[in-house]
């Protein structure tokens, strides 16, 4: 094995080994401070380790099951996500360090699962390699939305979030079964070439579970509950890992979805509908931290438009631009929440001023979020607008009403943070705060997003022809001059009108009730209250009659049958106790004097028998009071403990059986 194929594999295997160890110390088990550096210094070797790994193209795999391998390499769309995850994971447990709650072991050794479950997710070759990363994923999104587990509130966002998203995941697997029954092996490459129908249903699985983990339209509406998380699992969970990937998985699998006449098309009116119908949603937003999400589904939904009309070197870049500014804006509006206790647009009026080495990286990224030339979103948002409207006039159309709804979003977030400061009579008294204010910003936050701030202005080169050609996937279409030219003036000018209304908006202090529609937008479409009125009612009724018929038919038969089995073992009980024991006794006796000696010489292996069958006893006894609990972090603890021994094992059997 090649030193670029070893380092492949502990890319992967290091970060979830030792974050791994951190969760299991226990809060008394580590100090904080030395364990958050050690996280941070585990993903930083990682992401220099990343770059000779893309360089060399590094593959490594091993025999699996069904005739696949389980594989890794750093190839495709990979090249640019692997140092993209690892170096923005990094930057957050920087930042995350500077508060004591999110230094603590557990929260860094849960972020470190959480980038190892990401990085398997870009490096695997198959199905069976995706779907560890993939459920590893949703199990440590669930544990860092959640993290506070005294707040009922932020508990029950997690669990929102992981349904959720499990219930699209299911998708894999159908399209894991679809593979098999098509007589394909599990390599994502292969997916394409299934033969007759099944293609279709592999495509409709993958699909599914890739809109659902890019909180993509219908499933938006968990990544406003994730908002409850601490601010750097949002800045990871929106930039680089989970809601990225959903839609990276989209980007590697768009063959697949092109061979199939109908699924590329459904891709990119679902990307282009969620661009415009989240962007609404966006600029309704009282809630910096809502906006930005709102604007994350947003901005995927350029990524999966992209996929959807087979631009994927555009939608790469366009991910990779987004990654840096989302985490970059995240970061920053954690810092504020922090310092002001409040994450509400008129509480943060003029904090870039207050603040200015962080107001100054927090324009640029809401600069570089509106599009707006020459900052980094606006060099590969048109690029995947040139893609759409190579495909067709109408997605193009709707592709430019994306684009002004994130000028608008953007607009209204940066009128607020860098304008004049709050008006005293507006800002929350002490009670109401979300949190208690520091007044400060720690020195270290600044200095930690100059790398982000750095590519939210320069990562816009992506987008130039030069680098466009070169970069891994397809290129159907470059923006022309004329395209280029008319995009820029409709931002510049849609900036300048949404500045105007929202600042004759701020000076009115307008209290008047919000309409409907704007409430409906500001509501997230009522898309969670839909679901609950269409899917978790019903099953939870279905789920009550289930109960009921159990209660009052099958329980009190299965009673009357244990009954009769027990009558039937006592009566036969009876018979040996007072016929056969009898007949058997005296030829008992007789062998009994010779089997004593034979038993002293086996009594050391008796006790290490029954040593070891009453720790295996007392181990299933306490798998079964976890499994029998009901709750939900039983169950995940017991998943994420055999996803990492199952990536351990194959881990080590890819280094001891690849050929030296």
């Amino acid at each position: 094995m090649s030193a670029p194929d070893l380092l492949l594999v502990l890319l992967v295997a290091v970060p979830a080994v030792v974050g791994a160890l951190l969760v299991l110390a226990g809060p008394d088990g580590l100090p904080a401070r030395p364990s958050a550096w050690a996280g941070v210094a585990t993903l930083a070797l990682a992401a220099l380790a990343s770059a000779p790994v893309v360089l060399a193209g590094a593959e490594v795999g091993v025999g699996f099951v069904a005739g696949s391998r389980w594989g890794l390499e750093a190839t495709g769309p990979a090249v640019l996500l692997l140092p993209t995850v690892l170096v923005v994971a990094t930057l957050v447990l920087v930042v995350a360090g500077a508060t004591a709650e999110t230094r603590e072991p557990r929260f860094t050794g849960l972020m470190l699962l959480f980038t190892a479950a990401a990085v398997l997710t870009v490096l695997a070759t198959s199905l069976p390699g995706l779907l560890v990363g993939w459920e590893l994923m949703g199990a440590a999104s669930y544990a860092l939305i959640g993290y506070r587990y005294a707040d009922r509130r932020r508990v029950a966002s997690g669990a929102t979030a992981l349904l959720t998203t499990r219930a699209a995941d299911l998708g894999l697997y159908l399209a894991t079964a679809a593979a098999l029954a098509g007589g394909t092996d599990l390599s994502l490459d292969a997916l394409a070439g299934i033969e007759g129908g099944w293609r279709d249903v592999a495509a409709a699985g993958v699909l599914v579970a890739a809109l659902g983990k890019a909180a993509q339209l219908p499933f938006s509406f968990w990544l406003a509950r994730a908002m409850d998380g601490p601010s750097p699992v949002s800045a990871l969970l929106h930039s680089a890992a989970m809601v990225a990937l959903g839609g990276y998985l989209l980007l590697r699998l768009s063959p697949l979805l092109a061979s199939t006449g109908w699924a590329a098309q459904t891709t990119a009116w679902i990307g282009a509908a969620t661009a415009v119908a989240l962007g609404a949603v966006a600029v309704t937003q009282t809630d910096l931290k809502l906006l930005l999400a709102a604007s994350t589904s947003a901005q995927l939904g350029f990524v999966v438009l992209a996929a959807g009309v087979g631009a994927t070197a555009a939608g790469t870049a366009h991910l990779v631009a987004h990654a840096a500014v989302k985490a970059l804006l995240f970061l920053v509006a954690g810092a504020w929440l922090e310092a002001l206790g409040s994450k509400r647009l008129d509480v943060l009026d003029g904090a870039a001023r207050r603040w200015p080495a962080l107001g100054a990286l927090a324009v640029a990224g809401l600069l570089a979020l509106s599009g707006l030339p020459p900052f980094s979103l606006w060099g590969t948002k048109d690029a995947v607008l040139a893609g759409a409207h190579a495909e067709s006039a109408a997605l193009y159309a709707v592709g430019l009403v994306a684009t002004v709804l994130a000028v608008a979003y953007a607009v209204v977030a940066l009128v607020h943070v860098a304008g004049p400061p709050a008006d005293p009579r507006r800002v929350p008294a002490a009670e109401d705060r979300e949190e208690e204010a520091t007044g400060s910003v720690p020195a270290r936050i600044p200095a930690a997003l100059a790398p982000l701030g750095l590519g939210a202005l320069v990562l816009g080169v992506l987008a130039l022809p030069a680098v466009l050609d070169r970069l891994p996937g397809r290129v159907p279409a470059e923006p022309s001059l004329v395209e280029l030219v008319g995009s820029s003036a409709l931002v510049v000018a849609t900036a300048a009108v949404v500045a105007a209304l929202v600042r004759r908006s701020s000076r009115r202090h307008s209290r008047r009730r919000t309409g409907r529609v704007v409430h409906g937008l500001r509501g997230w479409l009522h898309l969670e209250a839909a679901t609950h009125l269409v899917l978790v009612r019903p099953t939870m009724r279905l789920a009550d009659a289930a109960a009921r018929l159990d209660d009052r038919a099958l329980a009190p038969s299965v009673r009357a049958a244990a009954a009769a089995v027990l009558g039937v073992a006592r009566g036969t009980a009876r018979v040996d106790d007072r016929v056969l024991a009898r007949a058997v006794g005296g030829v008992g006796s007789a062998g009994l004097r010779a089997a004593r000696g034979s038993d002293r010489a086996d009594t050391g292996t008796d006790r290490a028998v029954h040593g070891v069958a009453t720790a295996l006893a007392r181990a299933g006894r306490a798998v079964r009071r976890s499994s029998a609990s009901g709750q939900l972090h039983h169950y995940y603890l017991q998943q994420v403990g055999l996803l990492l021994l199952v990536l351990v094992v194959v881990s080590l059997v890819v280094v001891i059986g690849s050929p030296r």
